[in-house]
């Protein structure tokens, strides 16, 4: 289970990590915000990652900036509050099996020392039947049973080293959405600002 998760998760963070790379430049390239939501907006529920931040603020500015009676922090708080609920959908499904592979790490190698000490009780236990002990009659119950933490720790290692890999590609990209979002608030306000004094 811990491979399947370690394995889909690292697909899914290089490919968001990818597609904010590719965003970002389309963004800061020039190109026309009205453009950029109209060609974003298409696609709906695929979007994801920094698209779909652009697009819950973007869509949300259009609507309260085309009330003429909001003032512009009205329209900038309600941009802002549409981006954090976006960004915060965002990073749940970054953060989606996260916990499982935490709890892998944590958990494995007790269930790999109980299977352990499960396997060498036997051993003793089938030691006390015979007259003559010998080495040759304990070593393989002792050896199948150090096999139950070998699997513990095989499967408790990757867990955790991926699991603090993750979370920390996890934090990085929640910071650049912030860092994105951010910025983006910076670009709607002074448009917001100088649509109401145009009017």
């Amino acid at each position: 289970v811990s491979w399947a998760v370690i394995i889909q998760r690292r697909k899914l963070l290089n490919s968001a990590r990818a597609k904010s790379i590719k965003f970002e430049d389309t963004f800061w390239s020039g190109v026309d915000l009205n453009k950029l939501y109209k060609e974003l907006s298409i696609r709906g529920e695929s979007l994801t990652g920094l698209e779909a931040l652009f697009v819950a603020g973007f869509k949300e500015y259009s609507r309260l900036s085309s009330a003429n009676s909001k003032s512009p922090e009205a329209v900038m708080d309600g941009t802002s509050r549409a981006m954090r609920v976006s960004l915060s959908r965002e990073v749940e499904k970054l953060d989606t099996h996260l916990p499982l592979l935490a709890t892998i790490g944590s958990t494995s190698p007790y269930i790999g020392l109980f299977g352990t000490v499960w396997g060498i009780m036997n051993s003793f236990i089938a030691l006390g039947t015979v007259e003559n002990a010998t080495l040759t009659m304990v070593a393989p119950g002792i050896a199948e049973a150090l096999i139950a933490t070998a699997m513990g720790l095989f499967a408790a290692i990757p867990a955790v080293i991926a699991y603090n890999r993750f979370s920390t590609q996890v934090e990085k990209l929640e910071m650049a959405h912030v860092n994105f979002m951010e910025e983006f608030s910076n670009i709607l306000q002074r448009q917001a600002y100088s649509e109401k004094e145009s009017v």
